[in-house]
């Protein structure tokens, strides 16, 4: 049972430890003239886990004038209640996701602080609508500025300098001085189908982030392609709303039992992975394609535990055809009948296909243009991805876009290859957003080097008063000679 009071004394704690801290730091940033005022100096662009905890690290370190926007209603955002069809997180419920260095914002402090120790030590897993709970009182904990049901339609630069965000039903775009798109895990692409799916109906087919309505899917057959968690978590769903059979389709002779990514998991890689060498960052998160991870025991066991689920290992969908009532799909092995597929194949980054992207996408720095992998070693689905700057930041083809591209920032899924896993789930996500606001600071300081001088000659605040000591102790006869007593 959860306790009020327990969390109130919590938000007392948060307070004292902010104080302590001094947090959030004093506003700093630098006023320009009215005719090039933005209406922000920040816009984050996207209210889930990422989002919330940029904005944060930002308004601790001074910079005041930020807003995050985001499409969904408000505590519907990211993938929690919506398409994260898993009842637990797959992470460890220690990590401190977006605490920012807080240990009253951490999801401990805010569990126990309800439901106490002994819970906390008997917890396994976090449930996944606690996890969106948490995120909510942190958002209003620290009193986050978010706009929600915005969503934004363009970016563009302006002559100016500032960058105008468009949003649907608004007249005039807002202007900021930077803007962070930290739209998490679909942030720079779309979700990832494979060609077959162009020869069915769209009701015949969902990909694992739609709003698929299971409830229909009772008494009915269920294929879903993939063996990830993603996979495992919505054939369980299917099971479990009463599917007649759901067929997993795994391309792979059997299914990932590995997960490389643990073997190194570690302070180290997450603090210092992203100034590693580049071949030796497209080795590791090539492996991601060769080993990729494995759905978690549980989830498979929730899959299986039911009769009338069956796996089809070496078995890609090759092609397919309709028929009245459904779907004929086939495999190496042979035809499958189906009422219904569910493709859980992940996402791929693809920022022309982003209409809000569509200005900066030609601009943007991909891998494929910086890096040329050994022979054997090619990867299309690294290959797409935006070469980012140490800040987050994208790089540009040509110099010419340097340094408008330097004023957008990449806070999403698709940073893994630059940056690690940092922006992939809640271990590494104190360090992600932190260095990001770290970043944007020194840009934004950068910009303003002339104002901050000029502060600097004009500054003439005494801390003196005159009356430190009397006219008898000051001695004005510096070069005669005299004798110490």
């Amino acid at each position: 049972m959860a306790h009020d009071n327990g969390l109130t004394r919590l938000e007392e704690r948060l307070k004292r430890e902010m104080e302590e801290l001094n947090l959030p730091a004093r506003s700093w940033v630098s006023q320009t003239s009215q005719a090039n005022k933005p209406d922000y100096d920040v816009i984050v662009i996207g209210g889930g886990m990422l989002g919330l905890s940029a904005t944060a690290a930002l308004l601790f370190q001074g910079i005041t004038s930020v807003i995050c926007l985001d499409r969904a209603e408000q505590g519907r955002e990211g993938p929690w209640l919506n398409y994260a069809r898993m009842p637990t997180l797959r992470t460890p419920k220690t990590a401190v996701g977006p605490a920012l260095g807080v240990p009253a914002l951490t999801f401990r402090a805010w569990f126990s602080a309800q439901y106490g120790a002994e819970a906390w030590n008997a917890l396994d897993k976090i449930p996944t609508p606690m996890w969106m709970a948490y995120l909510c009182w942190y958002r209003k904990v620290l009193d986050l500025p978010v706009r929600n049901q915005t969503n934004v339609t363009d970016i563009a630069f302006c002559d100016n300098g500032l960058i105008a965000v468009s949003v649907r039903g608004s007249d005039a775009p807002l202007t900021a001085r930077r803007v962070v798109i930290a739209t998490g895990i679909d942030g720079l692409g779309q979700p990832a189908l494979p060609p077959v799916s162009s020869k069915m109906s769209r009701k015949f087919y969902a990909h694992s982030s739609d709003m698929v309505n299971f409830e229909a899917l009772q008494g009915k057959r269920v294929g879903v392609v993939g063996a990830g968690a993603s996979a495992m978590d919505n054939a369980a769903t299917a099971l479990e709303a009463g599917a007649s059979r759901v067929d997993l389709f795994v391309r792979r002779a059997q299914l990932p039992d590995i997960d490389k990514f643990s073997g190194i998991s570690n302070e180290g890689l997450i603090v210092g992975y992203v100034g590693l060498p580049d071949e030796i960052k497209w080795k590791i998160m090539r492996s991601g394609y060769e080993f990729p991870v494995p759905a978690p025991r549980d989830s498979v066991l929730r899959v299986f535990r039911h009769a009338n689920a069956h796996m089809r290992l070496d078995s890609p969908i090759v092609d397919a055809r309709e028929h009245a009532d459904g779907l004929i799909v086939r495999t190496p092995h042979g035809e499958v009948e189906l009422d219904y597929l569910i493709f859980a194949t992940g996402f791929a980054c693809a920022l022309d296909k982003r209409p809000e992207l569509r200005r900066l996408a030609p601009l943007v720095r991909l891998w494929e243009d910086s890096f040329t992998p050994a022979a054997g070693e090619d990867c299309a689905g690294l290959a797409a991805l935006p070469d980012l700057a140490d800040d987050f930041s994208f790089k540009a083809k040509s110099p010419e876009h340097a340094a408008e591209l330097s004023r957008v920032y990449a806070f999403s899924f698709d940073a893994t290859l630059s940056h690690g896993k940092l922006t992939s789930g809640a271990p590494g996500l104190t360090e992600a957003a932190q260095r990001l606001a770290r970043g944007i600071v020194s840009s934004l300081l950068r910009d303003d080097a002339k104002i901050i001088l000029k502060q600097f000659e004009d500054y003439s605040r005494s801390e003196l008063q005159g009356n430190e000591w009397s006219p008898e102790q000051v001695v004005t006869t510096a070069h005669t000679k005299e004798t110490m007593p």
